[in-house]
């Protein structure tokens, strides 16, 4: 049985000072700590402490052997897109990330799969990076923001790239950030426990209603955190599709509903009964293990709420744990596993 990591966040040990090369702030540094950690910074101001792990590959996988996971896929960490920056820079800023990805992947092919960033702000340039991380670097896909500057996904202007996704057979993960709301809720981390899950629905919801799968049927798409709160709500947005289709149904005239099954979610949701819940919504053939690796919010022992599930089949649980996303991914267990 494979056990497959799609969701999991990567760093380069360090790079340059991206403020004075840019001429510009807002950019995150790693300020490097005598304990082995280091703290994201921005304009000064403390971000996030990370550990070793953020950036070292043996460290990650000492923690992946102790935890059987076999594979992990490589994204990095989301405030890294840079959307808000100029375009030019924001592409810079990911073809150094996506090399960094690539060259510790070509130390361990076996263990890691890359998905690469791109600059959403500009699609002519996303679509330049997409390709060359499908082509150049071998990746299997990339990973976007649920939105763009405040954009939905939905937007005409995205179209060539889910259109150029979609003909590279790229996998296109979509974890939230940027959260709406969030400087109204700076208490009790409000904007990760609230604002994530709604972020994640507010992009599942502008893909289906915006008609961005009846347009690109192929596209590979999964979406952080379970799906966020769209899973609870399913009921209440097809209910108000169909009671207000003057406001809902006014790109695409198919229910919501009718997609669900044509996108995959992770697994993330740390609740064995809410676990049971996303399956029955999106389907036991589009929920993949996601852990949000090596952050607190994270599942801190890989597949444990799938694999203590007693009610769940041993062919569930490794659908959930590795087949699923291998088909989001286009590959096969032989691609990992030597001597198959």
């Amino acid at each position: 049985m494979i056990k497959i990591d799609i969701h999991t966040h990567i760093l380069p040990r360090e790079w340059e000072n991206l403020e004075q090369k840019y001429g510009y702030g807002g950019w995150i540094q790693l300020h490097h700590r005598q304990n082995g950690c280091a703290m994201m910074v921005r304009d000064g101001f403390d971000f996030r402490e990370v550990k070793s792990n953020t950036w070292d590959p043996l460290d990650r996988l000492k923690e992946c052997n102790h935890n059987s996971v076999d594979v992990q896929v490589l994204s990095t960490v989301p405030i890294m897109f840079s959307y808000w920056a100029k375009a030019k820079d924001a592409h810079n800023l990911a073809q150094f990330l996506n090399d960094d990805i690539a060259q510790t992947i070509s130390q361990f092919p076996h263990r890691f799969i890359g998905l690469g960033t791109v600059p959403m702000q500009d699609t002519d340039l996303a679509v330049e990076e997409l390709e060359r991380c499908m082509k150049k670097l071998h990746f299997r896909g990339v990973q976007i923001g649920t939105n763009i500057n405040g954009k939905n996904l939905n937007e005409p202007e995205f179209t060539n790239f889910f259109s150029t996704a979609e003909s590279l057979n790229a996998s296109i993960f979509i974890h939230p950030w940027n959260m709406m709301g969030e400087s109204d809720m700076q208490k009790y981390w409000l904007p990760w426990l609230v604002g994530m899950p709604a972020e994640t629905s507010r992009a599942i919801c502008s893909v289906l209603f915006g008609g961005v799968l009846e347009k690109f049927p192929n596209l590979k798409l999964a979406f952080a955190h379970g799906g966020g709160s769209f899973p609870g709500t399913i009921g209440r947005i097809e209910h108000g599709f169909k009671v207000r289709p003057d406001l809902c149904a006014i790109d695409t005239p198919k229910n919501p509903g009718s997609f669900l099954g044509k996108f995959w979610v992770d697994s993330l949701v740390h609740d064995g009964n809410t676990l049971e819940q996303i399956i029955k919504v999106f389907g036991n053939d589009k929920v993949a293990l996601g852990t949000d690796y090596p952050f607190p919010l994270g599942e801190k022992n890989p597949g444990k709420v799938i694999q203590d599930n007693q009610d769940f089949s041993d062919g569930l649980k490794s659908k959930l744990l590795g087949e699923n996303a291998l088909k989001w991914l286009g590959m096969n267990r032989s691609d990992f596993i030597t001597g198959e």
